[in-house]
């Protein structure tokens, strides 16, 4: 299957060939066409198996750029994934001039409101900053054809269902609703269905994306010992880029000064930081200019990184879901990537749970 027969039009298949990207993942291949029939579709897919194309390309295709009007939405929970998505909605700008707004929070709503006196077709969104904009009446939904809820999970597990609700009451009834998740819980498949019209359900299996060429070990240590023993497998392991992770943002913060000072190249990220200062640790670190990315898992959410060889579980994540979101974001692209996770007696539990999921008693690395 190729992109042509999934419908998707040449200029937009040259754009994706111009950045390495020439045949859909098994999620692009299993929704873009119905996306374009204009069905509805809840889609469960990980960070890492091409969700983001699988609805950019088939609303690409149904916007009409003879209609002034927002015809496409997309909803996201955080900051960073609203960027994200951005991205890759600019370079297919270069097929099809489509007028995108990017409204999220830590980005000047004066600019956003001058930017929306001009026609927009697609806009991206959080939650928090769309629904500023439609009390202000600044956006007008009204013939909204397509509305994307994307990391639906993620979105209800921060309290934003409520504010999902009343952005739906101001879209048309008649309109295609999208639902991207990382994993279709009861919960999030209630919300869906309330919503949408005979959804076709989609599911990428987790098989496909993680744990296929990703090596991983533990180490066993003590909380007083943790910083010593990190350091000493990132001296053996070198690694060429990195995301270490920490439980809470203090952790974090704790980290980074540690590290610095024993002179290695990092940086954190993390919710308490002004969004264009997390704009230009994202940017710089997907350039590779420093080595090691201090992150929680709130502020990683989403992120699909190109060469992040290592992950370091510096704090054991409380759920194996968790975990195997944390490290498939590395061994991407058929690459191999390694993974180290840190435990103090305390975790034992949560370590077995892990192992029960992924079907694999983890090897524990004993040269430290």
């Amino acid at each position: 299957m190729n992109f042509k027969e999934l419908g998707i039009s040449e200029d937009i298949t040259k754009v994706l060939k111009s950045i390495g990207i020439t045949k859909p993942t098994a999620i692009q291949t299993e929704s873009i066409a119905f996306i374009k029939e204009g069905r509805d579709i809840i889609a469960e897919a990980q960070t890492g198996t091409g969700k983001t194309l699988a609805f950019l390309l088939p609303i690409f295709e149904n916007i009409s750029t003879d209609v002034d009007a927002v015809q496409s939405l997309i909803v996201t929970p955080t900051r960073e994934l609203a960027i994200q998505i951005t991205e890759e909605a600019m370079k297919l700008k270069e097929a099809k001039d489509i007028n995108i707004l990017a409204a999220y929070g830590g980005k000047d709503i004066g600019s956003q409101l001058k930017k929306l006196k001009g026609n927009i077709h697609l806009i991206i969104a959080t939650p928090g900053r769309l629904l500023d904009h439609l009390e202000r009446k600044t956006i007008n939904l009204n013939k909204l054809k397509t509305f994307v809820l994307d990391e639906a999970d993620q979105m209800l597990l921060m309290g934003f269902k409520n504010d999902i609700e009343t952005i739906i009451k101001q879209t048309p009834k008649k309109r295609q609703t999208l639902c991207f998740s990382a994993t279709i819980s009861s919960q999030v498949k209630k919300l869906a269905y309330r919503y949408m019209n005979t959804p076709i359900e989609v599911s990428v299996k987790k098989d496909e994306v993680t744990l296929n060429n990703i090596n991983q070990y533990v180490v066993e240590t003590t909380d007083r010992k943790k910083q010593d023993a990190l350091c000493t497998v990132l001296n053996q392991d070198n690694p060429f880029m990195a995301i270490i992770f920490c439980r809470t943002k203090r952790r974090a913060d704790d980290l980074e000064v540690a590290l610095y000072k024993r002179g290695y190249d990092c940086k954190k990220l993390h919710g308490d930081l002004i969004q264009s200062k997390r704009e230009r640790i994202m940017k710089s670190f997907r350039n590779a200019d420093f080595q090691y990315l201090i992150a929680t898992d709130v502020a990683a959410r989403g992120l699909d990184i190109s060469g992040v060889t290592h992950i370091y579980n510096y704090d054991i994540p409380e759920t194996a879901e968790s975990y195997i979101h944390r490290i498939g974001r590395t061994g991407r692209a058929g690459e191999e990537g390694s993974t180290c996770l840190f435990i103090d007696p305390k975790d034992k539990t949560t370590l077995e749970e892990i192992e029960k999921a992924i079907k694999l008693k983890i090897p524990r690395k004993s040269s430290i």
